[in-house]
């Protein structure tokens, strides 16, 4: 039996604790009993709640399931606190003084209020959005709930919030009739739980997949409104909140029997680029709208499970191809996706590959053009190489036989010319060819390749100092030329005071320096000495810098002309990457 103490002289209603109490006539010393019901529509109502708890409970230890750690902690929350909820409903239903079913009652309204942050948490990770990770929003979330349990708590004081009175349809329960603060409080949770169904509805209609099920299973957590309005009006329900049966459902649903479908619909629908799913046996399971939009053949579901060998040939081929790179017309135009593949897990350790397609129409374009350049630019090596060099040759040979026979002056002056002609027929042919990508980098170590150069030029009056090792990425070859060029640039400018030059190498923390104690760069002609044709000695091509700027060029590096520690000229090389 639950009791409740009642008075004489309060006919209608008597204040009991933090509610009203309506009574019978009693005596003053007449104890008014509730008594413990065991009708079948009082066990259903706890079976249905006590069930609701244990099915959260134990869904929780499938969380895991769930790939995404924001929707995976938003699921979490939601299953614990709605878990929570329905516990609460059974404590209520089974407590067997009014003042503990009160409390029960209470801590059921905090819980379930506290589970709208959850929801709105796991619907915004779930369906891609970044409003769970605004400090603003959540801040202000916060301070309305704990102003909603702040006047749950001083329920006594005001009474705004429930009055209690004793029922006996259905059955003989605690009867708790909701006041104004309720219905505006209730109000404010069910809006801001509509916006989260918006969100996945909105997800759901972005894919191609038949999600009739999970919308089923959406369905179901909006069924206890009903209830809860059939309570409230009339007596064939008691009024309680039902939210926790329907929140109950859709975890059991989705974490148990959709999981698959449910990831499947998160990672193509989080995609604004074409995404295709497929499974293991590359069969295609899910693709979202602009998928659809950029293969006509899949529109209405029509591609669903067929493989994607036989439904996208051209797809499949550019995916198992060395370049994964898919060219398709539109019109006039063409257009380039690079496809990606990343692995699709549920609650197995792999169900199938997500397909991801980037447009890299502007990329690509580029790269051909780049492409053509280089070709051009091979041509005209050749041409330089082969048309220009053997008259040279020609010419040099015949000069050296007039010079034999006698010697004059303007032979010494078409000799200084030829070979002029011939240093710039080299750095041009340089300067075409470094430039070209870098088909293999191998491990290179600054300090033994920057002695090697030095050994490479002639430095009878000058210096190496190297400042200490680092190792990178880099092609051998061309790293060295740079070097090599460097130091002739040094050498070329030397010291205005005659003395030997000293020429230092050492390692940035990004990259590399080369400096000298030279005459070093005025700085207004610090960028344009890297331009072709550019240079400020008597003898000098202008082709020597030109040619160290490509090389870094190539390297997808980065080159910068500023003064050296003593005064002369310093290269400083970055974007290095040390290994």
């Amino acid at each position: 039996m639950r009791r409740i103490e009642g008075r004489e002289r309060h006919r209608c209603c008597a204040k009991s604790g933090d509610s009203f109490i309506r009574l019978g006539r009693q005596s003053r010393d007449v104890a008014v009993s509730l008594p413990a019901s065991v009708s079948p529509v009082f066990v259903a109502y706890v079976a249905a709640f006590a069930l609701a708890a244990v099915a959260c409970f134990v869904s929780v230890s499938y969380v895991g399931r769930i790939e995404d750690p924001d929707t995976r902690r938003g699921l979490f929350a939601l299953l614990l606190l709605t878990g929570g909820w329905a516990s609460a409903h059974v404590g209520f239903l089974l407590a067997p003084t009014v003042e503990l079913a009160l409390g029960f009652y209470t801590v059921g309204l905090i819980v379930g209020i506290a589970a709208v942050g959850p929801w709105l948490y796991f619907c915004s990770a779930y369906t891609g959005r970044t409003l769970h990770r605004d400090r603003t929003y959540r801040q202000v979330l916060l301070g309305v709930f704990l102003l909603i349990v702040a006047v749950k708590l001083t329920n006594p004081v005001h009474g705004l919030y429930y009055e209690a009175s004793y029922a006996t349809v259905p059955f003989a329960h605690l009867a708790i009739r909701h006041q104004l603060a309720h219905w505006l409080a209730m109000g404010l949770a069910y809006g801001l739980s509509i916006v989260g169904y918006f969100m996945l509805l909105e997800r759901f209609r972005q894919v191609s997949y038949d999600t009739r099920p999970l919308l089923a299973l959406l369905g179901v957590t909006a069924l206890p409104i009903v209830l809860d309005v059939v309570g409230f009006a009339t007596p064939y329900l008691i009024d309680i909140t039902y939210e926790p049966l329907g929140v109950a459902v859709f975890a059991v649903g989705v974490l148990s029997v959709y999981v698959y479908q449910f990831q499947a619909v998160q990672v193509t629908g989080g995609h604004d680029e074409p995404t295709i799913l497929v499974d293991d046996e590359d069969r295609i399971r899910e693709y979202n709208d602009s998928t659809e939009t950029l293969f006509p053949q899949l529109r209405d579901g029509d591609g669903l499970g067929d493989p994607l060998w036989s439904t996208l040939p051209n797809v499949a081929e550019a995916a198992d191809s060395d370049e994964p790179v898919l060219t398709l017309e539109h019109g006039d135009s063409v257009r380039y996706y690079r496809i990606s593949e990343t692995p699709f897990a549920a609650d197995q350790p792999q169900l199938g590959r997500l397909i991801v397609l980037s447009d890299v129409t502007e990329r690509e374009q580029y790269r051909q053009e780049l492409e053509r350049q280089n070709e051009r630019l091979e041509s005209f090596a050749s041409m330089v190489s082969h048309d220009l060099r053997n008259p040279l040759n020609v010419a040099m040979a015949r000069l050296e036989l007039a010079r034999n026979d006698r010697d004059d002056e303007n032979l010494d002056t078409v000799a200084d010319a030829l070979l002029r002609m011939e240093t710039l027929i080299d750095d041009v042919l340089a300067l075409a060819r470094q430039g070209q990508p870098i088909d293999e980098a191998t491990t290179v170590s600054l300090s033994a390749l920057a002695e090697s150069a030095w050994e490479m030029v002639d430095v009878p009056d000058a210096t190496l100092e190297i400042d200490g090792d680092t190792t990178f990425a880099a092609d051998a070859d061309r790293l060295q030329q740079l070097l090599e060029n460097l130091y002739l640039n040094a050498l070329e400018h030397g010291r205005s005071d005659g003395e030997q030059l000293t020429v230092r190498v050492g390692p940035l923390e990004d990259g590399f320096y080369v400096e000298d104690d030279g005459v070093g760069i005025p700085p207004d002609d610090r960028e344009a000495i890297f331009e072709s044709g550019y240079s400020t000695a008597t003898h000098g091509t202008g082709f020597g810098l030109a040619i160290v700027g490509e090389i870094v060029a190539a390297h997808g590096w980065s080159i910068t002309a500023t003064e050296g520690r003593d005064g002369g000229a310093r290269f400083e090389i970055r974007g290095v990457d040390p290994r």
